[in-house]
This record gives C-alpha cells, sequence and structure tokens, in this order.
C-alpha cells in the first residue's frame, strides 16, 4: 500500500514538515511541525501549524502521531501546541533524545528538568515499527547530526530527518555537541543506502542552494550516485576531513538557543511565571 503525502515548506526556516495518511482510512502522522518564533520580538504564532490542522481537517483525518526526527536546532517544534488541538495524538522521538536531554540541561542549568525522556508520550526503538492504523512506521536510527537523529521509513518513502538532503545539497552538519561526522557517515552509508535505490528521500529542510527552485523529494538510488557530500563511494575518512573542515565554517543556527530548551521538553514552552509571562534562558559566553 502506498499512503498519500502534503508537504508543507517554512520559508523562514527552510523546514518540511510532512502529513502521511490513508485516504481511506483516515489514518494519519505528521512528521516536523513547526511553531513559529520571531527571535526579535520573541514572539510566537502559529501560522504553520494552522496549516497542518486546517488539511487535517479538511481530510478529516485520524492524527495518531506526531513524529519529531530529532530535537530541532533552527525552529521550534510545533508539536506540543498540535496536540492540545487534536488531543487524541501522541508525540513520538527516538529514545536516545535522553542523550540529548542530559546535554543541554546542563547547557541550560535545567535543575530540575526531567531526562529521561517522560515529556514525549512515545520513545521509540530501532527497527520497532509503530501502527498508525493502516499506517505501518519503521524507526532507523540515524545519529550524527545529533545523537537522538531518527529517520522513518513508510511504505517507499523515508523521512531522513537533518540526516541526508538533497544531493545537490549534502548531508546535516555535526559540530553540535555530541554530534560525529563518523556516524552520520555509518548512518547514511550503511543504513540509509542500503535500502533500495528507488526509495524515495523526504528531507527535513531544503535550502535551495543557488537560488533554486524548493525541492525535497529524491531517491536512495540517485543519492548514492551524486549527493555532493556522500556519495555510495565516498570513504569515511573523506566525508570525516570534509564535514569537520566544512561546519568549522558555519555559524550557529539563527534559533538554536530557543530552539533547544523547547524541543526537549516536546515543544511545551515555560510555564508561566507570577507576572503572567515565559522566559527562555539564553547564556552569556565570554
Amino acid at each position: 500500500m502506498s499512503h498519500s503525502l502534503k508537504t508543507f515548506f517554512d520559508k523562514d526556516t527552510y523546514t518540511l514538515t510532512y502529513v502521511v495518511y490513508d485516504e481511506n482510512s483516515k489514518d494519519a502522522i505528521i512528521i516536523d511541525p513547526v511553531l513559529d518564533y520571531d527571535p526579535a520580538a520573541s514572539k510566537i504564532s502559529d501560522e504553520s501549524i494552522r496549516k497542518v490542522q486546517d488539511f487535517v481537517n479538511s481530510k478529516n483525518l485520524n492524527v495518531h502521531y506526531i513524529l519529531e526526527t530529532h530535537a530541532h536546532a533552527d525552529h521550534l517544534t510545533g508539536a506540543a501546541e498540535l496536540k492540545k488541538r487534536i488531543p487524541s495524538t501522541k508525540i513520538g522521538i527516538g529514545k536516545n533524545i535522553t542523550k540529548v536531554q542530559d546535554l543541554f540541561s546542563g547547557v541550560f542549568n535545567l535543575k530540575e528538568f526531567n531526562t529521561n525522556g517522560i515529556q514525549f508520550d512515545v520513545l521509540l526503538n530501532e527497527d520497532e515499527t509503530l501502527n498508525a492504523g493502516t499506517i505501518e512506521v519503521k524507526t532507523i536510527f540515524t545519529p550524527g547530526h545529533t545523537p537522538a537523529c531518527s529517520s522513518y521509513l513508510i511504505d517507499d518513502m523515508v523521512f531522513t530527518g537533518d540526516a541526508l538532503f538533497m544531493p545537490d545539497y549534502g548531508t546535516g552538519r555535526c559540530d553540535f555537541p555530541a554530534g560525529s561526522a563518523r556516524d552520520l557517515y555509518h548512518s547514511v552509508h550503511e543504513k540509509l543506502y542500503k535500502l533500495p535505490d528507488t526509495t524515495r528521500v523526504l528531507t527535513g529542510h531544503d535550502y535551495q542552494p543557488n537560488g533554486r527552485e524548493l525541492r525535497y523529494e529524491s531517491t536512495i538510488g540517485e543519492s548514492k550516485e551524486s549527493n555532493i557530500q556522500l556519495k555510495e563511494t565516498t570513504t569515511e575518512a573523506e566525508f570525516i576531513e570534509f564535514r569537520t573542515k566544512r561546519d568549522a565554517t558555519l555559524s550557529a543556527p539563527r534559533l538554536l538557543l530557543p530552539s533547544i530548551q523547547v524541543n526537549i521538553d516536546a515543544g511545551h514552552l515555560p510555564h508561566e511565571e507570577d507576572n503572567g509571562s515565559r522566559y527562555l534562558k539564553i547564556p552569556v559566553r565570554e
């Protein structure tokens, strides 16, 4: 069975959100939703969420799960807010999110923050099959960009998050805390590239290199043949050398600090304080 796919693109963060659904049974899952955030005004809005919700409502879909490919560093996840609006759904993520929680709870000095993944409804294991009605989701751990990255295989589609991008862009960066170019090489070369060549690759972002039009779908075969950073013929040493040099030239993502502390908490915003406001923590470095 091949399920239907609806794609949403957030131009501000170059993020793709996907809805996979069954036209007949109305079963559905959502992958990587976005909560809009203006860092200058420190103001959130729900434009991206409303687009997804309107589509779900228009199709009368039964959303079983909202799945995160990882704790994103470039946008706030809309998972928690979407769950409020679709109470029947559950938020899922790879079980290694606990490693990221443990790391960043220290960075932000979150002394009372639970680092056991309890903020998420479902912690997924590798090769585990998640059933969402008629939709079957297989989790593939693809660490490297972060230690908690997962890709999701549904039918002939694999949703790769920040592990593997379009062939003309390459792969995710590996310079975040606990990131690893070696791990990413093995995730792509020894896991994703072992899938059938006809497998459709749906990326987590498209940065539209050289100003080209939006593209977010390729195939495993195309990536193995022509990915500019990691082909099937690329050696581990070549990739690690390239990725390390490349990452050293990159600036931190614009929304890194607000994103991480919200996303390790499954998208929940900080609790309101006695003045009715919420506050994010921003460490100051010297």
